[in-house]
């Protein structure tokens, strides 16, 4: 009896142990497709051109590595992105690579999901200096490095040169202070018959553009440094700072130089492109495209500040690459091998030209191909410049916190209330109440 109770635990075992091994070797030779080569899954939000030009550069990478199969894969908004990654994180259908938004940093180390490419800098002492400082900083948490930056912009103040002629400014001296950008508007708004034809600024209501101006100021977001100093507690957007920012669109809406655009990016660059408005704030990456469309002469300007106030720079935003944790050793070095390919001087210079991204390795604008690119379009050395100048402090590097998403949302509405009359301080206030609630709830996880 005991024998055979004994050859039945022996059997059971075998299959187990087969089933096992059989396990093993599936995840094993998961990380190869049919033809042999590692794949790597590669998640993105580009659409448009800006797919159109990364598929470009994944299928040269994939042909000058033939062990390597890289698959780009588009998968919508940031946002939609992030919430698909956070569904498959950790299991066998998770990506390879995620590109996720600078304010889902936060989100993307606290998930503990992520490999930091720190690890692989520090395995074979690969030398991030060629990188551009201003921009690692942001991805840079405690010394550590967690994802590779990739497609980074920042804010610009983007004007229509031939309408300063008309209103008999100096196309060449764009606004640089709050009170020359509000004597500029006046000069550059137009009424007929009670219609105001052509307004002096604006800005996209958009929390990205109120965490920049607060920025150039050396304001913080939140405390703790910007929450990287430790985990942060509360939001400060409503200080001294801040309130600049919000007084100035209270202000210039109710001189009517200042037009409400919406939160849409394509109503705001065709108001620009229409001539409803003559200056207003936009990505560095559109650059190149509001210039293309435009039936007038564009000029390209710094973020302007507050008067009396030292310019301190503008925090990078756009989109970094990370790896997840959770693969093959396999696929995590074929990975690093795709991230240092899109860091080369060649892949930045063409993606620089292509997309008006910065390149984020600063030797891509010696390449021939940037210098040409320089000759047609000098506005984007202009953004580049901005980018340099920049000083590195809590402020620049930008807030760490994972609620990021919903406290902008908290702050469009703080920006869209002001049209309603709310008082500044009082918008302000409610959107960091709110932002206070999302950080206590999250800190509570």
């Amino acid at each position: 009896m005991k024998r055979g109770i004994f050859i039945l635990f022996l059997f059971i075992f075998m299959i187990l142990t087969a089933c096992s091994n059989e396990s093993n070797e599936t995840t094993a030779t998961s990380s190869k497709n049919k033809d042999g080569k590692t794949e790597v899954i590669f998640w993105h939000a580009m659409s448009g051109d800006l797919e159109t030009v990364l598929k470009e550069i994944v299928e040269e990478f994939n042909q000058s590595h033939p062990s390597i199969e890289v698959k780009p894969i588009f998968q919508g908004t940031y946002e939609e992105a992030l919430t698909k990654f956070n569904t498959v994180a950790g299991t066998k259908d998770a990506p390879t690579i995620m590109q996720t938004f600078e304010v889902g940093t936060k989100y993307m180390i606290d998930s503990g999901k992520i490999q930091p490419v720190q690890k692989f800098i520090d395995e074979e002492n690969y030398d991030t200096s060629q990188w551009e400082k201003n921009i690692v900083n942001y991805y840079t948490v405690n010394g550590k490095i967690y994802s590779m930056p990739f497609n980074s912009s920042t804010p610009v103040l983007i004007y229509n040169k031939d309408a300063f002629k008309e209103a008999g400014l100096d196309p060449e001296k764009p606004p640089m202070t709050y009170s020359e950008l509000k004597d500029a508007a006046k000069k550059l708004t137009k009424k007929q018959g009670g219609q105001t034809t052509q307004y002096g600024f604006s800005i996209l209501n958009y929390g990205w553009f109120f965490e920049e101006m607060l920025a150039v100021q050396g304001g913080l977001y939140v405390n703790n440094e910007n929450g990287r100093k430790g985990n942060a507690t509360e939001a400060v957007f409503n200080g001294e700072e801040g309130l600049r920012v919000f007084n100035l669109i209270r202000d210039m809406y109710k001189e009517g130089t200042f037009y409400n655009v919406g939160q849409n990016w394509d109503d705001m660059r065709a108001a620009f492109q229409s001539k409803k408005i003559a200056m207003y704030l936009d990505s560095s990456a559109g650059v190149k495209t509001v210039i293309d469309n435009a039936p007038f002469e564009v000029g390209v300007s710094y973020l302007p500040v507050p008067d009396d106030v030292e310019r301190q720079g503008v925090i990078i935003g756009g989109a970094s690459l990370w790896m997840t944790k959770d693969i093959s050793e396999k696929q995590q070095k074929a990975a690093w091998e795709f991230m240092k390919y899109l860091s080369t001087p060649e892949v930045q210079a063409k993606w620089h030209v292509k997309t008006g991204y910065f390149a984020i390795n600063p030797a891509a604008y010696d390449e021939a191909l940037v210098k040409a690119e320089w000759e047609k379009y000098p506005q984007l050395k202009v953004t580049v410049d901005q980018l340099k100048q920049t000083k590195s402090t809590p402020a620049t590097q930008g807030a760490l916190i994972s609620v990021f998403p919903e406290s902008r949302q908290k702050v469009v509405k703080a920006m869209e209330s002001l049209y309603q009359g709310v008082d500044s301080k009082e918008a302000l206030n409610r959107a960091v109440e709110e932002t206070n609630r999302a950080l206590e709830i999250a800190n509570k996880k």
